[in-house]
C-alpha cells in the first residue's frame, strides 16, 4: 500500500507541474525597443510589441507595461515571428506504421511525447512550432499533427496547435516503394505508387457514394436498411477529396511531382504541399499553375540515388515562379537553426530579407493552413516570438529568447538554471550530462531509480 502511495503522490506532482495538465497556457509580456522584422509589414525601428493573454494586442512606441506582465528589454535585438518548420518529426518517438501500402487511419497526434528534448533545443533555435509529420514509408501515411512548442507541460494534448487544420503524409519515390526489394509487397515501383494511390481514392469515392446513398434512402418514411460498414481509412480518404485536409507528399523526382499533380488534378484535390521537392526547380511553373505549393531543404542531396540532381537555388527559382515555398528541417538537428538554413538562399538566389524570412515564417504558415493566427508579427495574431542577438539572417544570429503563447519558452540566459529545473526538479544533475546532451537520458534513469528506492523502501 505504502509504495502505491508513493506512486501516486509521484504522477499527481507530475500532473500539477509546469503548465498543468490538459490547459494551454497564456501569458502577458512587453517586448521594448527591439526592432521588429514584422515579415508581412515591413521592419520597425525601436518599436515595442505587447502580447496579452497570449495574442499580439499591440505593435507601437511607449506601450505601458500591464500591472503584473512580464517586460523584456529588446534594445539592440532584433524581432521577429517564432519560426515555423513545416517538416518535422520532433516529439514522435516512431513516424512509420509500414505495415501496409495505406494507412490514413493512424494519426501521429495519438502518439506526441511532450518529454522530447528535441523540442526544447527546437525553442532554443528560435522555432516556435513544427509539423509532427508521419514518415514515408507508405504511398499513403497517416495524418499528422501540427504543434505548438509548450516545452515544461506534461500533456501531450498541449502541444497540439489548437484549431489547426488536418494534415496527412503522403510519399514517392525509392521509399514507399523499399527500393523495390520487398517480395509481394505493393509497390515496387514508381508506377506502382501511382496505382495504389489512384486504387485508393477510387474506392473511397465508391464508399462515399454508397454513404450518401444511404443517408438520402434513410430520410424517407419507411425506410429499412443497415448503412455501409464503417472504415476509418476510406472516410479519411473522403475526407481529402472533400478538402477538409491538407495533402502533404514527400517527393524528389521532376517526373513524379507531375506524376502527383495529375493524380489530383483528376481527383479534384487542390490543397497540396510538396515535401522536400529537389527537383521542384525542374517544375516550379507547374507546381505554381496547379496551386501547390513546396516545402524544401536549403541544400541537402546526394545522400541517396534519387536526390542526386538538385540545387542551391532551388527555392528561389520556386519563389520567382510564384510557388509558395518554405524551407524545412525534417532533422532535429538543423530545426536549430533553420535562420542560417533560410539565410542560404539569399546566397543562392538573391531574395530579400522579407522573403527570406518568409520561408520560416509565413509560408509554412500558409502551408499548415494556419496563417490567420502566427507567422508574422500583426495585431490579433498568437503571440509566437523569436528574439535574436544580431540579425537572425547573419552568421551572427543568435537567439535569445522563444516566446509562444506569451509564455517565454526558453531564455538563453537562464538556460542552464532551466534546464535543470525542468530535467530534474531536485537540481542534481551534473553540468556535464547537459554539455553532452545526456540530459533526458539522466530523467528517464533517475525515475527509474526514483521508483527503484521505493520499492526498496517498502521491503
Amino acid at each position: 500500500m505504502k509504495i502505491m502511495k508513493n506512486i501516486t503522490i509521484l504522477i499527481a506532482a507530475i500532473c500539477i507541474s509546469a503548465s498543468g495538465f490538459g490547459q494551454v497556457e497564456k501569458g502577458t509580456v512587453l517586448i521594448k525597443n527591439g526592432t521588429v522584422l514584422t515579415v508581412t509589414k515591413g521592419t520597425l525601428a525601436n518599436t515595442d510589441v505587447l502580447i496579452k493573454d497570449g495574442k499580439i494586442s499591440q505593435i507601437g512606441k511607449s506601450i505601458a507595461l500591464p500591472q503584473g506582465a512580464k517586460e523584456i528589454d529588446a534594445t539592440g535585438l532584433f524581432v521577429m515571428p517564432g519560426i515555423i518548420d513545416a517538416h518535422s518529426h520532433i516529439a514522435l518517438d516512431q513516424i512509420n506504421e509500414g505495415t501496409n501500402a495505406i494507412t490514413p487511419e493512424v494519426f501521429t497526434g495519438d502518439a506526441l511525447n511532450p518529454f522530447q528534448m528535441s523540442i526544447y533545443r527546437a525553442l532554443a533555435g528560435g522555432c516556435s512550432m513544427s509539423h509532427a509529420l508521419h514518415g514515408s514509408a507508405n504511398s499513403i501515411g497517416g495524418q499528422s499533427q501540427t504543434i505548438k512548442h509548450r516545452w515544461g507541460t506534461y500533456d501531450a494534448e498541449a502541444l497540439k496547435m489548437e484549431g489547426a487544420p488536418r494534415t496527412i503524409k503522403f510519399a514517392l519515390g525509392e521509399n514507399p516503394t523499399g527500393h523495390g526489394r520487398r517480395d509481394g509487397v505493393q509497390p515496387q515501383t514508381r508506377m506502382g505508387v501511382e496505382f495504389v494511390i489512384r486504387k485508393a481514392f477510387s474506392e473511397a469515392r465508391e464508399y462515399d457514394a454508397k454513404w450518401e446513398a444511404y443517408n438520402k434512402a434513410k430520410a424517407v418514411k419507411g425506410f429499412r436498411g443497415a448503412p455501409p460498414t464503417y472504415s476509418l481509412r476510406l472516410q479519411t480518404l473522403v475526407d481529402i477529396l472533400k478538402g477538409n485536409i491538407i495533402l502533404h507528399c514527400h517527393s524528389y523526382r521532376a517526373d513524379e511531382i507531375q506524376m502527383l499533380l495529375k493524380v489530383t488534378r483528376d481527383f479534384g484535390i487542390k490543397r497540396v504541399v510538396f515535401q522536400h521537392t529537389n527537383e521542384g526547380f525542374k517544375v516550379a511553373p507547374e507546381i505554381a499553375a496547379a496551386g501547390a505549393m513546396a516545402s524544401v531543404f536549403a541544400d541537402w542531396w546526394q545522400y541517396k540515388l534519387e536526390v542526386y540532381w538538385s540545387t542551391p537555388y532551388n527555392a528561389a527559382i520556386l519563389v520567382r515562379n510564384g510557388v509558395v515555398t518554405s524551407i524545412n528541417s525534417d532533422s532535429p538537428d538543423l530545426i536549430r537553426h533553420l535562420y542560417h538554413e533560410a539565410g542560404k538562399t539569399q546566397k543562392y538566389g538573391g531574395l530579400s530579407d522579407d522573403e527570406t524570412l518568409s520561408l520560416i515564417t509565413i509560408n509554412p504558415a500558409r502551408q499548415l493552413g494556419v496563417e490567420a493566427r502566427v507567422g508574422s508579427i500583426e495585431t490579433g495574431k498568437d503571440g509566437d516570438i523569436a528574439i535574436f542577438k544580431n540579425h537572425p539572417l547573419s552568421i551572427y544570429g543568435v537567439p535569445q529568447y522563444t516566446i509562444v503563447d506569451g509564455i517565454v519558452r526558453f531564455d538563453r540566459e537562464k538556460d542552464a538554471a532551466d534546464m535543470r529545473i525542468m530535467v530534474d526538479p531536485r537540481q542534481t544533475v551534473d553540468a556535464t550530462l547537459y554539455e553532452t546532451g545526456h540530459a533526458h537520458d539522466f530523467c528517464m534513469q533517475d525515475t527509474a531509480g526514483l521508483f527503484e528506492s521505493m520499492e526498496n523502501e517498502n521491503k
